[in-house]
């Protein structure tokens, strides 16, 4: 899928989302929300995928995670 046709479904995604959910609420709402309205519309994510950070050679797990994380497998 071009880059184009995912950036517009997803952006139209988290319109959505805000549309029914309005402002105000937690961050935390709105990232499992828009996973929900991503995964309706066939948009394959990953919510709170943990990121490795490396240090001298060695990965550390230090507790990040990104919000969404996209699989091409969409």
């Amino acid at each position: 899928m071009e880059f184009d046709v995912l950036s517009n479904r997803v952006i139209g995604c988290a319109i959505e989302v805000h549309r029914v959910l309005g402002p105000g609420l937690l961050e935390s709402t709105y990232r499992r929300c828009l996973a929900h309205e991503l995964q309706c519309n066939n948009i394959v994510c990953a919510s709170e995928h943990p990121v490795p950070v490396e240090y001298k050679g060695v990965v550390l797990d230090c507790g990040y995670r990104v919000d969404l994380l996209w699989s091409r497998t969409s």
